[in-house]
């Protein structure tokens, strides 16, 4: 084989795996970028009424965390043919969580596919506010992640942290789901809807001098309204009662959160304090088991001590011979000890 067609190979072996490498990270990119968005939207959208399924913006969200969950992940096959799901990942990893939801969806008669169970989880961790929690302690079973994802999975990269910590917001809204129906019968795949979350923004920086100069001209006719066709008409009125209500409105999603957020760390208070509790009746119990074993050995060598003294003056032999021969402690040969004394016991009588 001649040296330029192998490195003509493997040049193109590099260049595919570049942009096999290359391809992961912009689907990684693209859906932690999207999900920000979407939770964001998802703020800004709740007011005071449970948000459900009837909602574009709930509906995208779980769209693109389906999507995240199942990055990469280790299915039979591809993951949209409904054998395994993202679910048999949750349902390993979150086994250790406290009062899950993880048993009640198993049972639950009207939803049998994976991918069901998998969307029927979002919505319950969702209406718990513990989705955040969730995917925390699943990200702490690095076996399983390991076992379940491929190199390059979301779920086994850094990201997945800021993927929780995206989700904690989240715990301030209220959901409200109705867990049948045709959206968890996990048939068909969950598509995300980019176009809420793409913004074109026209820049008119390509307009010469000149053109400047004779529309600030112009500006002094009557006539002069923008002629260009992206150029919104909106008026002072318009825009300051449109700021407005955004400024209520975000108040609004701030002070959920701000309440949220409060309440969660008086609950981590509450646990610090308890754990801080129980470190110091761990500490106590210890120095007790110290102070028992300090006083145990204390009495364990006095009763070697004692038993030197009595095996002294029960041998008939030279006291300085014995002296030598006794100087190593005796607990370890308490048993052949006890046994020359019976019969020294028995020769006496």
């Amino acid at each position: 084989m001649e040296p330029g067609f192998v490195q003509a190979a493997m040049a193109a072996g590099d260049a595919s795996k570049k942009a096999s490498v290359r391809n992961v990270t912009v689907e990684r990119t693209n859906l932690l970028t999207v999900c920000r968005f979407s939770v964001k939207t998802l703020l800004e959208k709740y007011t005071a009424e449970p948000i459900d399924d009837s909602s574009e913006e709930f509906i995208n969200f779980a769209a693109i965390l389906e999507h995240i969950l199942s990055h990469r992940f280790k299915g039979s096959g591809s993951w949209f043919d409904g054998q395994r799901s993202f679910w048999d990942y949750v349902r390993v990893a979150c086994a250790k969580v406290p009062n899950s939801c993880i048993s009640s969806i198993e049972s639950m008669e009207n939803i049998s596919t994976s991918r069901a169970k998998g969307r029927a989880w979002i919505r319950v961790a969702l209406m718990e506010k513990r989705l955040s929690e969730y995917i925390a302690t699943a990200l702490r079973d690095s076996r399983t992640t390991r076992r379940l994802y491929t190199e390059g999975a979301i779920m086994l990269r850094e990201e997945a942290t800021v993927l929780t910590g995206m989700l904690i917001g989240l715990g301030a809204i209220d959901f409200s789901f109705c867990l049948k129906g045709e959206v968890l019968d996990g048939k068909s795949s969950a598509v995300i809807d980019y176009t809420p979350y793409l913004k074109f923004t026209q820049s008119y920086d390509y307009l010469s001098d000149d053109e400047d100069g004779h529309s600030v001209n112009s500006s002094t006719s009557d006539d002069s309204v923008p002629e260009h066709p992206y150029i919104p008409l909106v008026t002072d009125e318009e825009s300051w009662s449109t700021k407005c209500r955004k400024m209520e409105q975000r108040f609004k999603i701030v002070n959920a959160q701000k309440g949220y957020l409060e309440e969660l760390v008086r609950l981590r208070e509450s646990q610090l304090k308890n754990t801080e509790a129980e470190n110091k009746r761990l500490k106590a119990r210890l120095d007790e088991l110290q102070g028992q074993n300090l006083q145990e050995k204390k009495e364990l060598e006095t009763i070697v001590l004692e038993l030197q003294e009595q095996l002294t003056s029960l041998i008939p032999c030279d006291s300085n011979h014995l002296a030598k021969n006794l100087s190593i402690p005796l607990v370890n040969q308490w048993p052949t000890l006890q046994g020359e004394v019976k019969l020294i016991r028995r020769s006496d009588i």
